[in-house]
């Protein structure tokens, strides 16, 4: 059947009842208060609801192929743009807040692997949603969200992914200077430790480099990594001020569990998609078929539609409900969300089994003039001038 892309009016764009499909992530709040009070078998609920709850509603109700007027102002997306500003609230007191219920001063009554279970879902949660959150508001010309952003990033120990993010990712996605495209036939276990590396090293050079430009040493108060390091401090001082030391842990242990989440989504996203080298450290530029997409509805609500990819890096500051989905025919598209892959990168031969015939037929269908993929493969092509 052929894919049917209908454009939806700003006016119908603007409406509350489009927007409140996205609030479903506020619902993980009280799953993560009823887990800490209930115990049990609940501690389980923030994965299961995240992961699998939205994978069987995205079986359930399908694609949406719709496109929202991709012009629509800004002052028209209110109710979309409410829960990016609310989350990093509820987030926070819900973090914290159950950090000092279950370690003392609250009156919780779980054991240890209770309460290991728990905060393992509640990086879940503050990794699916709370560093997407932030990575929608990183690319806002408004200091406000790109405070909170931070704040976010810096409740997961990970706010150096701005820095990645901006000026490494967006610049060099597809080619080997971008640490998180992962390369053909790199199992997930494998791409993990190394892009925990490579992300850091290459965000400071990103800022070093950038500073070295204006003749400024690393060490400029202008340098972002300043302020990653004070919030990140903060956090941490946080944790350990209400929870004592078994509180830094448990924040330790979400923080963790958050960026191998989010690493997850970065290893499905760009999956053996490399831009082609034109000759001399010169590469072609970036294009919609150079990131897989999903237009399944559910998990599209739960990720703000971080699985239209494509448009996400043609226009890097556009709201979320304005990205658009691309055909089949210009983009690939993956047969399951993001949560169900992420579920399959965790067992390589299972993701090989699913992704590797695409990436082939990805690469026939773009590049037949390329006949060795060896050096692509490996990430040995040149750097990128």
């Amino acid at each position: 059947m052929a894919e049917r892309y209908i454009q939806i009016p700003s006016d119908r764009a603007a409406q509350l009842r489009d927007a409140l499909p996205f609030w479903m992530s506020l619902l993980l709040i009280p799953v993560a208060w009823f887990g800490a009070i209930k115990g049990g078998w609940a501690v389980v609920l923030l994965p299961v609801m995240t992961w699998y709850f939205f994978s069987i509603l995205d079986a359930i109700l399908g694609l949406n192929l719709d496109n929202a007027d991709p012009e629509t102002d800004d002052a028209r997306l209110t109710w979309y743009r409410a829960i990016t500003l609310i989350w990093p609230f509820a987030q926070f007191v819900t973090l914290f807040g159950i950090i000092w219920y279950v370690t003392g001063p609250g009156d919780a009554d779980l054991n240890a692997l209770e309460t290991i279970v728990l905060f393992f879902g509640m990086g879940v949660i503050t990794g699916t949603v709370g560093i997407n959150y932030s990575h929608e508001l990183m690319h806002q010309k408004n200091d406000t969200e790109r405070w909170l952003g931070d704040i976010l990033l810096a409740m997961v120990l990970y706010s150096h992914f701005r820095s990645e993010h901006l000026r490494v990712h967006h610049i060099h996605v597809g080619t080997p200077r971008d640490p998180v495209t992962a390369r053909y036939n790199e199992g997930f276990h494998r791409f993990f430790p190394r892009v925990l590396k490579e992300s850091l090293l290459s965000s400071f050079k990103a800022e070093k480099d950038m500073l070295a430009r204006r003749d400024e040493p690393w060490t400029s108060p202008k340098n972002p990594f300043w302020r990653y390091w004070a919030l990140q401090g903060l956090m941490l001082a946080l944790a350990l001020i209400v929870g004592g030391w078994e509180g830094l842990l448990l924040f330790v242990w979400q923080a963790f569990v958050a960026i191998w989440q989010l690493e997850l989504v970065n290893y499905v996203e760009h999956y053996g998609l490399t831009r082609k080298h034109l000759g001399d450290g010169k590469y072609e530029h970036v294009k919609p078929h150079h990131s897989w997409n999903a237009a399944h509805k559910a998990s599209n609500w739960l990720l703000i539609n971080l699985q239209r990819h494509s448009d996400h890096h043609y226009k890097p500051d556009r709201r979320f409900p304005l990205l658009q989905n691309y055909t089949q025919a210009d983009a690939p598209q993956l047969p399951y969300g993001y949560p169900v892959m992420t579920m399959a990168a965790m067992v390589p031969p299972v993701w090989r089994r699913y992704m590797n015939p695409r990436v082939r037929k990805w690469r026939e269908m773009y590049y037949p003039e390329i006949t060795d993929w060896k050096d692509y493969n490996k990430a040995r092509t040149p750097l990128p001038r």
